[in-house]
């Protein structure tokens, strides 16, 4: 009889373990530069931060998913400003998009001229305070979030891994 409720008990729990926010404590940048860059917790702190406010959260259909209150960012065009991409031409440059990848696989894509070239750039930040935790304390972090975004949901990234810069073909 042990065995059977052992067993369930297991399989109950499983789902709340998969629940759980996986965390990043750097982002790679990779792909086509001329050398990787790599940036730690500590290193984002030292880029100046802007005040965002509070965010409503919302899902692909625009349905309310949450707030995020007390949001401070770095902007991510401040944080890639000396990103060196495999192009002499800045001509070329649109030609490029950036991929940005969460701890869990989870992916959402930018073309070099919405962040570097439009006023999306402008609103694209690297979340470095929520809801009065600084970023080495929040639970989501490294958090990306657009929020000028109709539908915030789409591009919000938890667990930031890497950013992949690809070339369209």
């Amino acid at each position: 009889m042990k065995k059977p409720t052992t067993l369930i008990i297991l399989l109950i729990c499983i789902p709340i373990w998969g629940q759980t926010s996986k965390t990043t404590d750097e982002i790679l940048v990779t792909g086509l530069l001329e050398k990787e860059l790599k940036f730690s917790l500590d290193d984002i702190l030292k880029y100046p931060s802007n005040t965002i406010g509070e965010v409503a959260i919302t899902n692909h259909m625009g349905e309310p998913r949450g707030t995020a209150k007390q949001l401070t960012g770095v902007l991510v065009k401040d944080l890639l400003e000396n990103m060196e991409l495999k192009e002499e031409s800045p001509k070329r440059f649109s030609e490029f998009y950036l991929t940005f990848v969460a701890i869990d696989d989870y992916k959402v894509v930018y073309s070099w001229n919405e962040i570097f070239n439009s006023p999306t750039g402008e609103h694209l930040f690297l979340i470095t305070s929520r809801d009065g935790n600084e970023l080495k304390d929040m639970p989501e972090r490294i958090l990306v979030l657009t929020p000028t975004d109709f539908k915030t949901g789409r591009r919000h990234i938890k667990g930031l891994s890497r950013i992949i810069v690809e070339r369209v073909k």
